[in-house]
């Protein structure tokens, strides 16, 4: 079963990965932090998450997918105080219920001191 590779948009410096790869009917997202179409990592939880749910939308649908396509999603957190504000962002962005699994951790770092949020994710691309 052949790989299909979906790279960063060409305005993004990326690590050597891929935004996601397609195997059959799965989508696997690569973890995606809050950095905005211009490449900057801005100060605050909420405009890193809005941030976060564009860059994955656009992965979704560049595979002909939705966020309601998704079946696993992984949250990666550097303050366990920002635990509830994601939350009810969260609802709001991949609502409404039923919503895919989850994993939420809160992590001592991630690879930009700065980042204060990371997602990735596992979509059904199967119609």
């Amino acid at each position: 079963m052949p790989i299909q590779h979906f790279a960063a948009p060409p305005h993004v410096k990326a690590p050597p990965l891929s935004f996601a790869t397609r195997v059959g009917d799965l989508l696997f997202v690569s973890g995606i932090p809050g950095f905005d179409t211009h490449g900057a990592l801005p100060d605050g939880f909420e405009a890193q998450f809005a941030n976060v749910v564009v860059n994955i939308k656009r992965v979704l649908d560049e595979a002909g997918a939705t966020t309601r396509d998704l079946v696993k999603v992984n949250v990666l957190l550097t303050r366990p105080t920002d635990v509830a504000a994601m939350n009810a962002l969260y609802a709001g962005a991949f609502g409404p219920p039923p919503f895919p699994a989850r994993t939420t951790c809160v992590v001592q770092a991630l690879p930009d001191p700065k980042m204060l949020i990371e997602i990735e994710a596992v979509a059904s691309l199967a119609k």
